[in-house]
């Protein structure tokens, strides 16, 4: 196994709620002797209890676009749909589309790892606040080809006529 680098260190010691922590620890674990482990180097049956926070996108590094490869229950009941399937520009509203593909473009091509907490998704009138990390996957251990993720959220009812402030709190990226 390789030994963490600083940059998964700093990551980890960021992370605040205890499900977010065992994925991360599992992604540490899956990528073996990689700088990063391929979707199929994660086993769903090590973070089973958690499987309900996670989704997933495959990156095409030749056409930029992402499609949704997993969505947990909780991310499902969230959005009120799955992103399975999805091209993310599609599965995204167009006026928060170009942040979310900002995010998670940086942390699959530089690659990098991303936390952030606060208001960590909006959905028609509802804001989730909670706790969101981001990891790249490679199939080849060292290229860029998706996403492996985690949130862990509250649903708030926004107050009916009033701006819905969205933004993503703290958000912080650590180098792989």
């Amino acid at each position: 196994m390789q030994a963490r680098s600083d940059g998964f260190n700093l990551f980890f010691a960021q992370i605040q709620h205890e499900a977010l922590c065992a994925v991360a620890e599992h992604w540490d674990d899956a990528r073996g002797e990689n700088r990063m482990p391929g979707w199929s180097h994660i086993d769903p049956t090590k973070i089973v209890k958690h499987l309900p926070i996670i989704w997933s996108w495959r990156y095409d590094r030749t056409t930029g676009i992402f499609t949704g490869r997993l969505s947990g229950e909780a991310i499902t009941e969230a959005f009120g749909r799955s992103l399975r399937g999805f091209s993310m520009q599609d599965f995204f509203p167009a006026d928060s589309y170009p942040v979310v593909y900002a995010r998670h473009h940086k942390v699959v091509v530089d690659p990098c790892f991303s936390r952030d907490h606060g208001a960590v998704f909006r959905h028609v009138d509802r804001i989730g606040t909670g706790e969101r990390i981001i990891l790249p996957l490679a199939d080849d251990g060292e290229t860029g080809d998706g996403l492996i993720g985690a949130t862990v959220y509250d649903m708030t009812q926004a107050v009916s006529g009033a701006p819905v402030q969205f933004a993503f709190d703290d958000l912080e990226f650590f180098p792989l």
